[in-house]
């Protein structure tokens, strides 16, 4: 799409920061107002339409498409989307460790996945089933209750956020471990990449992996810098 306006401003409207173009306040897909809950998020938003050139290209408005998810998506699906994410409490990532006889991949697993789950442990007064190799077992019926609940109560703007996350990390407790604020991006996300980093260390570098990790990296910061700026 040609771009087709001057001036991108921000509008207080109620309780919510509206972007406006030249005067006329921006509509989602689904032509809800695109209003967000804090004036940080909206100005970083401005900041994304008024960064187009003589085309407007989405992919270089990540912030703008959470928005749209959360107000268009979120707002009438809601239910199914908390569910889509709360399924992660039953398959996270984290669960899954490698063979017993790959027992330095186990251990430094152990090392770096463990804290995170103790933190959920306690966090959420939860138990979990660790898992060798890739067969499936299921987690306790309370720690999936209590890991959905905790999905649940998250307003619309963070479960936008939080189901980018899961998607780009496969760790609902990572994902929760961001939004409750006790670990940042930085430090979460090569513990998301750990068996691609340690295969990377045994056999070289994949040039068209690491590029590939990239792009998903600078989704998941600017899914976790659309989460830090809707609560400012």
């Amino acid at each position: 799409m040609k771009r087709f306006y001057k001036d991108v401003s921000v509008l207080l409207q109620g309780d919510a920061f509206a972007i406006t173009l030249d005067g006329r306040p921006v509509k989602t897909p689904q032509r809800n107002p695109l209003a967000v809950p804090t004036l940080a998020l909206a100005e970083a938003l401005a900041e994304e339409w008024a960064a187009q050139g003589e085309d407007i290209v989405p992919a270089s408005m990540p912030l703008t498409a959470l928005a749209q998810g959360a107000c268009d998506q979120v707002a009438r699906e809601r239910e199914r989307i908390v569910s889509r994410i709360a399924a992660f409490a039953d398959s996270d990532m984290l669960y899954y460790r490698a063979d017993e006889g790959q027992q330095a991949l186990v251990d430094h697993q152990a090392g770096q996945w463990d804290p995170l789950l103790d933190w959920a442990r306690q966090r959420y007064d939860v138990s979990f089933n660790l898992i060798h190799g890739i067969r499936y077992e299921a987690q306790p019926a309370e720690t999936i209750e209590r890991l959905a609940a905790a999905v649940e109560a998250q307003d619309d703007f963070a479960v936008a956020t939080m189901l980018s996350l899961v998607g780009l990390s496969g760790s609902l407790i990572a994902t929760l471990a961001l939004v409750e604020g006790v670990q940042e991006s930085a430090m979460l996300w090569p513990l998301v990449n750990l068996e691609e980093l340690w295969q990377e260390q045994i056999w070289g570098r994949d040039d068209q992996a690491v590029a590939a990790r990239g792009i998903k990296q600078a989704e998941f910061e600017a899914a976790a810098r659309f989460l830090d700026l809707s609560r400012r």
